[in-house]
C-alpha cells in the first residue's frame, strides 16, 4: 500500500473523528478532537502494535519456548529478505494469526494456540508466509493505526449518543444522531475497502515466500472452518481489530456479515490453487 494511500486513509479517519468531535461538543469539541487525533496518530505510530498484542493476550516466544514456530518464521523471513520479526503466541482456541508493527524492522507476527494445535508444519509455514507478506508490503502500519482510530471513533460516537451530543449544529438533532450512528459504520467501511485487495496480495506474495501455494490454501480452509465454529471473545469485544487477522475472527452474525473485512474464502483458495502449478519455491 503506497504512502499516499496511507496518508489519505489516515486523513479520512481523522476527518471523521473531527466531525464526531464537533457533533459532540461544537467547535470546542472539534478542537479537542483535533488535538486528540494528532496525539493518537503519533501514539499509534509508535505504540499501536504493542497495544493490539497486549489486547489479544499475546506473549513473546523465542527459539527456546517455541522452537518449531520460531524456526519456521526465521526461515521464511530469510526467504523474503526481511529482518527477523518478533514472534508471539496468543492463548486462544480459535485458529488465527496476524502481523503488526510500523515497519519491517519493528514487526511482529502472532499465532493462536488453536492454530498451532490444528495445523501441520507446512500449513503453519503458509500462514506465517502470508503474515510476512503483510510486513513486506508495509501493510502492518496502516492495519494497526486503522484499528486504533476506528475503535476510537466508535467509542466517541457511543459517548455522544449516550450524552446527547451538540444539538446546536447545522445538522440539527436528527443529523447529530444520524452521524453518531453512521460514523462507526463509515470507519468499518474504510477498513473493509482496504482489506480485500490487501488480503489477496498477501496470499499471493505469501505463497511465493513459502514456495507452496497449496500449503496456504489448505491452511485457509482449516482456519475458516475453525473460526466459524470457535469463538474469539477478545475479537468479538474489539471488532475494530478484526481486519488484522488472516481470517475473519468474528462469527458472521447479523450486522457482522455486512461489514466483512475479508474476501470470500472460496475465491482466496481458488487463486492459490491456480498458483500451485508454478512448482517449488524458496522453501525447497
Amino acid at each position: 500500500m503506497s504512502y499516499a494511500r496511507t496518508a489519505l486513509l489516515l486523513a479520512g479517519l481523522t476527518g471523521l473523528f473531527l466531525a464526531v468531535g464537533y457533533m459532540l461538543g461544537g467547535e470546542a469539541g472539534m478542537a479537542i478532537a483535533l488535538i486528540i487525533a494528532l496525539a493518537m496518530n503519533l501514539f499509534s505510530y509508535w505504540n499501536s502494535d504493542k497495544l493490539i498484542l497486549r489486547m489479544h493476550g499475546a506473549r513473546q516466544a523465542d527459539r527456546r519456548s517455541a522452537p518449531e514456530l520460531f524456526g519456521i518464521v526465521e526461515q521464511l523471513a530469510d526467504n523474503a529478505g526481511l529482518p527477523m520479526p518478533k514472534v508471539y503466541i496468543m492463548e486462544n482456541d480459535q485458529p488465527n494469526a496476524f502481523a503488526t508493527g510500523r515497519n519491517p524492522e519493528n514487526a511482529a507476527v502472532a499465532a493462536t494456540t488453536g492454530l498451532l494445535r490444528r495445523l501441520s508444519t507446512e500449513e503453519v509455514a503458509g500462514v506465517m508466509a502470508h503474515e510476512l507478506a503483510h510486513v513486506k508490503n508495509r501493510d502492518t502500519l496502516i492495519m494497526t493505526i486503522t484499528a486504533t482510530i476506528a475503535g476510537a471513533i466508535s467509542m466517541l460516537a457511543n459517548f455522544a449518543l449516550f450524552f446527547g451530543g451538540n444539538r446546536n449544529n447545522p445538522l440539527g438533532l436528527i443529523g447529530t444522531i444520524a452521524l453518531m450512528i453512521l460514523a462507526p459504520m463509515a470507519a468499518m467501511l474504510v477498513q473493509m475497502a482496504i482489506s480485500r485487495s490487501r488480503e489477496y496480495e498477501a496470499d499471493r506474495i505469501g505463497a511465493e515466500i513459502c514456495g507452496r501455494p497449496l500449503w496456504l490454501a489448505s491452511a485457509l480452509e482449516k482456519l475458516d472452518a475453525g473460526a466459524q465454529r470457535i469463538d474469539n471473545p477478545v475479537a468479538e469485544a474489539n471488532p475494530a481489530t478484526a481486519h488484522l487477522f488472516i481470517v475473519n475472527p468474528l462469527h458472521m452474525r447479523s450486522i457482522d456479515s455486512l461489514f466483512s473485512t475479508h474476501p470470500k474464502m472460496d475465491e482466496r483458495v481458488r487463486r492459490l490453487r491456480q498458483m500451485a502449478g508454478a512448482g517449488a519455491g524458496p522453501w525447497g
